[in-house]
């Protein structure tokens, strides 16, 4: 298994780090090696060479049963793209794990003709191809006709039931990349339409991004005060600060399907979003979440503040998303899924003594 290293920051990271933690690692052979790992050039460099290095190594000595590749866009699939077909040169079957809303733009907006045919034959290439919910499926199914297509959703981790105890009253919460692709900037020109009606507001902000460019907007809209940037934060800080929040905020303009979204449904968090990528597979509108169109920044404001004032709804909500993230997301349901793919591509379990 490659891809970027699990104690990294991004979706991927997360994902793999909940294998790791889950126990797929123990029920199967696998190697995980990282091609990606966050730093400077020079740390880059050495784990991309320190990568293909281990890569070429088992491959030549037939190591290697199958190469399942974490891929996102840009850099990423590049990456991605030359492991796999390096693998397929030793003939080794892979699987392409389709992560990262950007892929369709990527696709078709951004590459060049020759990119995009390659990113074709790629997909068409592999044994097959992971998708995280059934609209990139069909997706995937429009470039490569032919190819198997496996929906694995994200897994989440369900903690103990929560309680309400250390909720902040008026206290939104943000988690991922501080980007307009994120909908950072609408949440904010949302809030200063609530801010006169709402003077407790806050906005927590875990994660990376231009966090300037977010503070100086926020400064803009007078909203400085209101505004809590919390940096990127591990999994105790995490949870921490969705206990605390009232209400959690992802109006994404594209998603595969959000791990920050899913950790606050499991937390039982009320949630308003938009209904991109595989969103609408895990919130219908009104039953376990809000949904908002794209870029409405009235309507954005007005799902929270439906939200802030209605404690009913919001327990009703939350609880429903619990639910739904139980039934569809659990890591004993996700997990269990994948490791019927790999028994039918023939990676065999280890043998428990």
């Amino acid at each position: 298994m490659i891809g970027t290293a699990p104690e990294g920051k991004g979706g991927v990271a997360a994902v793999v780090a909940v294998y790791i933690a889950q126990g797929l690692f123990n029920r199967f052979p696998i190697r995980y090696i990282a091609t990606h790992r966050e730093g400077g050039r020079l740390t880059k460099l050495t784990c991309a060479m320190r990568a293909f290095a281990q890569v070429l190594w088992m491959l030549m000595r037939g190591q290697v049963a199958l190469v399942h590749a974490h891929s996102a866009s840009n850099a990423s699939f590049k990456r991605k793209s030359f492991y796999l077909a390096l693998a397929r040169a030793f003939g080794v079957p892979t699987v392409f794990h389709l992560h990262g809303g950007g892929f369709r733009t990527f696709t078709d907006q951004t590459a060049s003709p020759r990119l995009r045919a390659w990113i074709v034959k790629t997909l068409s290439s592999s044994s097959c191809v992971i998708a995280l919910s059934s609209a990139w499926a069909e997706y995937v199914h429009g470039l490569a006709p032919s190819v198997k297509v496996q929906i694995v959703p994200n897994p989440v981790f369900i903690p103990a039931q929560p309680t309400s105890a250390n909720v902040e009253p008026g206290r939104l919460l943000f988690m991922g990349r501080a980007s307009q692709a994120k909908g950072i900037f609408d949440l904010l020109d949302a809030m200063a339409i609530l801010k006169p009606q709402w003077p407790n507001l806050k906005l927590a902000l875990g994660g990376d991004g231009d966090l300037d460019a977010v503070r100086a907007y926020a400064a803009k809209l007078g909203l400085s005060e209101q505004l809590l940037v919390l940096g990127w934060v591990g999994e105790n800080e995490k949870r921490a600060q969705y206990a605390q929040a009232e209400v959690f905020v992802l109006p994404s303009y594209n998603e595969g399907l959000p791990m920050a979204m899913l950790e606050a449904m499991a937390m039982a968090k009320p949630v308003v979003v938009t209904p991109v990528g595989g969103i609408p597979e895990a919130i219908q509108h009104e039953q376990q979440g809000l949904l908002v169109p794209v870029g409405q920044v009235d309507g954005l404001a007005l799902a929270i503040a439906r939200l802030l004032s209605d404690a009913e709804l919001r327990l009703s909500l939350g609880a429903a998303a619990r639910a739904r993230v139980q039934e569809r997301f659990s890591t004993d349901v996700v997990l269990g899924g994948l490791s019927a793919l790999y028994r039918e591509m023939g990676v065999e379990e280890k043998v428990m003594r």
